[in-house]
């Protein structure tokens, strides 16, 4: 990474304001009920209050489009993460504002500040320059370790470098070093898996890996949009009409450039989308009309497990059915098992966030995969090769 990062600059005794991804789920009694993406930032933190800084940290939390929201307060994630740093964390009633900047100001070294949901400001969301200038305020160097609003120009994101140095906290770091090397530099053969919904989410990535990767295994709902395009009934399952052709093309551009693209070969069928829909196992050009396809079958994992079996880079994105439904998550339960074996034999698995990062998770691999990323938007962004405001906005080396 070619970014400054907090190891470059002399944090002791000053205010660093961090920007964080503290958006995590709470249930309707606003407890917390996956505290990774705190956990994710704990090496950052403790790293600046180790050194003496004074810490100010900024995150949003669900989507109160620029309203005060009762339930979305940052409250709930202070009680956490004064449990995990073992130390009090100060709140603020506001993000910006004379009472905030008095907080801020106070706050002595080893002192932590947690500021209220940046999102209850529409300014937040349009990098309004006078609410950035007004965060920026609050530090005396900025810190970003929230990689999955990097592909965001908000005020927290990109705002504030105007005002303030920036540069990368350790997750950040780790985040680009992964997500990086996978792409520059990967160990090969070089496999990704790709599922979701969509094509139309995932064109630019399968268009970027056909140039990068020696093989791409497709699941999910948009492996019924390539089954559709080469002529195959598929009975009632979603695929998109308007990506035919370009499913179409990028299977012809796979087979000019001999990068293998495998599509399941059985399915998993049900009569109804429902968790209790019956269902059946069928070959992929034997679904009968007014059935759908909900997940990829037993002879397909078995077909991706020996395409993978050689890989040394593997990174997925997308779960490979419905699986947030039981019997439909076989095949995506089957991929974390083949990742985690394949991770203790010495290859390199990147799991790119969103859905198959909660699968992941779900299922206990998470802490046996080499990296799951904590941005689902970001980290497909940064597959794609764009350029994340986030990480453009700090200081380069």
């Amino acid at each position: 990474m070619n970014k400054k990062t907090i190891r470059d600059v002399d944090v002791t005794s000053k205010r660093v304001l961090v920007r964080v991804d503290f958006n995590v789920p709470l249930d309707s009694d606003l407890h917390i009920t996956d505290d990774t993406r705190i956990v994710a930032a704990l090496p950052t933190i403790n790293y600046l209050l180790d050194r003496g800084a004074a810490v100010v940290l900024m995150s949003h939390l669900g989507r109160p489009k620029g309203q005060v929201v009762e339930s979305m307060r940052m409250k709930p994630v202070a009680q956490r993460l004064s449990e995990l740093l073992k130390r009090p964390v100060e709140t603020a009633d506001d993000c910006v504002g004379p009472d905030v900047e008095a907080k801020a100001k106070a706050l002595q070294p080893g002192q932590v500040l947690l500021l209220e949901n940046l999102r209850f400001h529409k300014e937040e969301e349009k990098n309004d320059p006078a609410f950035a200038k007004q965060l920026a305020s609050l530090g005396e160097l900025y810190v970003n370790d929230a990689f999955g609003t990097a592909h965001r120009a908000h005020a927290s994101t990109e705002g504030v470098t105007h005002y303030l140095p920036g540069v990368a906290g350790f997750l950040m770091e780790k985040e680009i070093n992964y997500l990086g090397a996978a792409l520059e530099n990967p160990k090969r053969p070089f496999k990704a898996i790709i599922g979701g919904a969509k094509v139309s989410d995932k064109i630019a990535v399968l268009e970027r890996l056909l140039t990068l990767a020696d093989g791409i295994l497709i699941g999910g709902g948009m492996a019924n949009t390539f089954l559709k395009a080469q002529g195959y009934e598929i009975g009632d399952s979603l695929f998109e009409e308007s990506k035919l052709d370009v499913a179409g093309s990028l299977i012809q551009q796979a087979r000019e450039k001999g990068v293998e693209f495998l599509l399941p070969v059985d399915v998993v069928i049900a009569d109804r989308f429902a968790p209790d829909a019956n269902h059946k196992v069928v070959s992929f050009d034997a679904v009968p009309a007014g059935w759908r396809i909900l997940d990829i079958g037993p002879e397909t994992v078995d077909r991706f497990r020996k395409s993978l079996a050689e890989a040394q880079t593997i990174v997925w994105n997308g779960t490979l059915g419905v699986a947030e439904m039981p019997a439909f998550a076989k095949g995506t339960n089957a991929m974390c098992t083949i990742l985690a074996e394949r991770t203790a034999q010495g290859a390199t698995t990147i799991i790119g966030g969103g859905d198959s990062a909660a699968a992941v998770e779900q299922a206990g691999a998470a802490d046996k995969m080499s990296h799951v990323s904590t941005g689902g938007g970001a980290s497909l962004e940064f597959l794609e090769g764009r350029t994340l405001p986030g990480v453009a906005a700090l200081q380069d080396k």
